[in-house]
């Protein structure tokens, strides 16, 4: 888990981070990425049934996730991140996770 001020749990949080929010795509998942006004980063996964069926999947999903950006939140700074799965993250290994959230954080130029 997050430590809570890590996280985005609001629905308007969400709405304007997608409004707002620049777009980075990778291999198994989207972010929307916007400056934060705190000085820690937020961070919000969305994994919809369209991505699995199955909440015991989704969520293992969402697992994974949150421990591939637990060991990047350091490097993330000061910004609020939403993650949005594609649907091929079902067949990704925690590996190929990480990976691909290093390959996108190289992306933001922080």
């Amino acid at each position: 888990m997050l430590p809570k001020p890590n996280r985005l749990k609001k629905q308007k949080e969400f709405e304007y981070i997608f409004k707002n929010g620049k777009a980075i795509k990778g291999k198994y998942f989207l972010i929307k990425i916007i400056p934060s006004s705190q000085n820690y980063c937020r961070i919000g996964f969305i994994v919809s049934k369209k991505v699995a069926k199955s909440a015991v999947l989704r969520n293992k999903i969402k697992r994974r996730l949150r421990a591939a950006a637990r060991e990047f939140r350091n490097v993330l700074g000061n910004y609020d991140i939403v993650f949005i799965a594609y649907p091929n993250i079902k067949t990704a290994s925690y590996q190929e996770i990480k990976k691909d959230l290093k390959s996108i954080i190289t992306k933001i130029n922080i």
